[in-house]
């Protein structure tokens, strides 16, 4: 009988985690997706027909974007990490 409860007990945390990987995955592809397209709007500030910018503001988005890809890393791969966002040219 005890292992019975215990066998379905896994089940039920095997159904769980199934649940929290979909769940995952869904939002990973969704929200990955927003952020490329997000930086390729970003990029669209390259015209120089239209906007007038310097090598060192393309340097300081560029910086601002790697540092939040090392904070998603040390996110993901440990806890902690920041949820603010500060950016100025």
């Amino acid at each position: 009988m005890l292992e019975k409860m215990r066998s379905q007990g896994g089940e039920k945390k095997g159904l769980e985690l199934k649940g929290k990987r979909e769940k995952f995955v869904e939002l990973a592809e969704s929200r990955t997706k927003n952020a490329i397209k997000a930086i390729r709007v970003i990029a669209k500030l390259g015209n120089k027909n239209a906007y007038q910018y310097d090598d060192s503001d393309v340097q300081k988005i560029a910086r601002a974007l790697t540092r939040e890809i090392d904070a998603l890393k040390a996110r993901m791969s440990q806890s902690g990490g920041r949820e603010t966002v500060d950016f100025k040219l």
